[in-house]
């Protein structure tokens, strides 16, 4: 049997392409983001793509009459709703009304009856306030049925090139069960480093060091020299997305003095005192998982090169295959990937999920 997935607040997709490549079939995406939706529908087999603001959680009733005029049933909801009062990386306003837009996925899930529902989030869910928001959103869905399982689950221990935690919560429905959460699949010995996931791109330096654009479609200039780069290359024989960013010439003076690994405070005093931002001029280190993947702050440095690293580098390092195409302009791209969920992390939980699916048959 083949489980259909509906990805609420999608964005580009990320957690339900790991849905996809795990064998579900994802049939629809709802977001409010133009450039994101045409990105998702692009990447995602036959699936469909619908833009509703679900504040208004009247817009609920277009998702399920679209399921009933096409006669879909849903098996998996997924969604990542925003919740930026819980993010310790902004100001934490526990009355941001985004913290309640996961409500429509409390909504969706009452009236479509999925048999499980995944919600990721930031980890600030069950760290601040006393895991507050985790609460609210575990006693909501047991309300309608569902034993919610909340977990943080760190990117690098299941192989993704990235210092990323967050928090994903599984729930059952009609069931005294409770998920447990894969174990993780790398110890810290064996992270896949910057290097591992990006090393074969392009460097779109010319042979005098000179910073270059590069084209909208690039060739692979080397073969792939580890598992993880075969994996992100295997359905894709160019390289998209991967159109480099040309740093002022203050920027790269100053990037070309920080060694990998170190940021601004590396710099002699009198430049250091320039900057106030805690992760400005950030060089990754080849030997080491990214940071975060922002959302495109320009803070972040490649481990080799004087500027920041392109789309494709951050899909990369979020586990997006290469195959995977973005679309909008740059800051638009830039956006979704760092939104986005890791699709192999997605992956993992879509595929233990699969033996809880398949025993209720």
């Amino acid at each position: 049997m083949v489980y259909n997935v509906l990805d609420l607040f999608s964005g580009a997709g990320g957690l339900s392409r790991g849905f996809m490549d795990a064998g579900y079939n994802v049939v629809l995406g709802v977001d409010f983001d133009d450039a994101a939706l045409k990105t998702f529908k692009a990447n995602h087999g036959k699936s469909e793509a619908m833009k509703l603001d679900l504040f208004d959680h009247s817009n609920i009733d277009k998702i399920t009459e679209y399921l009933e005029s096409n006669r879909l049933s849903i098996d998996v909801l997924v969604g990542g709703p925003p919740c930026q009062g819980f993010s310790v990386a902004g100001p934490r306003n526990m009355d941001d009304k985004r913290n309640s837009l996961y409500l429509a996925m409390v909504k969706l899930a009452d009236v479509l009856k999925p048999q499980a529902v995944i919600l990721e989030n930031v980890p600030g869910m069950i760290q601040i306030n006393d895991g507050i928001g985790a609460k609210r959103i575990v006693q909501d869905f047991a309300e309608i049925g569902y034993k919610m399982v909340p977990k943080l689950l760190y990117a690098p221990d299941y192989g993704i090139p990235q210092i990323r935690k967050r928090v994903f919560f599984v729930g059952l429905r009609d069931t005294d069960v409770e998920f447990e959460f894969p174990e993780a699949l790398v110890d810290k010995e064996h992270y896949i480093t910057c290097e591992d996931a990006i090393g074969d791109l392009p460097s779109l330096q010319t042979a005098d060091g000179e910073i270059i654009y590069g084209e909208e479609e690039q060739d692979y200039l080397f073969d792939a020299a580890n598992e993880y780069q075969k994996e992100m290359r295997k359905r894709s024989t160019k390289v998209n997305n991967h159109i480099g960013s040309v740093p002022i010439e203050k920027t790269k003076t100053m990037i070309s003095m920080v060694p990998e690994g170190k940021n601004y405070k590396a710099l002699p005093p009198e430049y250091s005192c320039l900057y106030k931002y805690h992760e400005a001029l950030t060089r990754y280190h080849s030997k080491k998982p990214s940071l975060t993947i922002n959302t495109g702050h320009r803070s972040h440095f490649h481990y080799k090169w004087n500027r920041i690293p392109t789309v494709r580098e951050s899909a990369r390092l979020q586990s997006f295959p290469d195959d995977f195409i973005f679309y909008g302009n740059k800051s638009e791209q830039y956006r979704q990937v760092g939104n986005a969920v890791p699709p192999m992390l997605g992956k993992v939980v879509a595929k233990k999920l699969l033996q809880y699916l398949k025993e209720n048959e």
